[in-house]
């Protein structure tokens, strides 16, 4: 890639969020050395959930699997605007590690495909600096309602 990660954003046509506000005691982001660390996000715009409840592939009134997808991605871009507010996008040299929670309804095991939506967003932005470990958990319940929730790990 040529240029910056701002000039990628601008290409792709993204613009990062506002940073969330805390729910709670904590900040946005933080760093030690050179690794960024954000608090999970929730997938807020605007200052509400792009979607609330549990995810499933197949239960009537709960978050469905695309929905999820998309709500990880949001997740994902307000995590982003976390390390941006805290040391500007440009500092980023790679992602290192993406958490993702997932709200599960019973029998639900895909969270691998939910946690895909902030992944493929990050390798979208950041190409091979954008490959990065991960985990994908499912919960009974986030903050919120919230169908997903997501941290970085940023190197800069």
């Amino acid at each position: 890639m040529s240029g910056t990660w701002s000039d990628r954003l601008a290409e792709l046509n993204i613009t990062l969020p506002e940073v969330v506000p805390p729910l709670a005691a904590y900040v946005p982001a933080t760093q030690v050395g050179d690794l960024v660390y954000t608090a999970g996000q929730l997938p807020m715009r605007d200052g509400e959930l792009v979607s609330q409840g549990k995810v499933s592939e197949n239960a009537e009134g709960i978050v469905h699997l695309d929905d999820a997808v998309f709500a990880a991605r949001q997740c994902a871009l307000n995590a982003l605007a976390a390390v941006h507010a805290l040391v500007g996008i440009d500092s980023v040299k790679r992602i290192v590690k993406v958490t993702g929670f997932v709200a599960s309804a019973k029998g639900f095991s895909n969270q691998a495909a939910v946690l895909n939506g902030a992944s493929l967003l990050l390798g979208e932005i950041f190409g091979d600096a954008g490959v990065h470990v991960r985990s994908a958990v499912g919960v009974a319940e986030l903050p919120l309602g919230a169908p997903v929730e997501v941290e970085l790990t940023v190197q800069v």
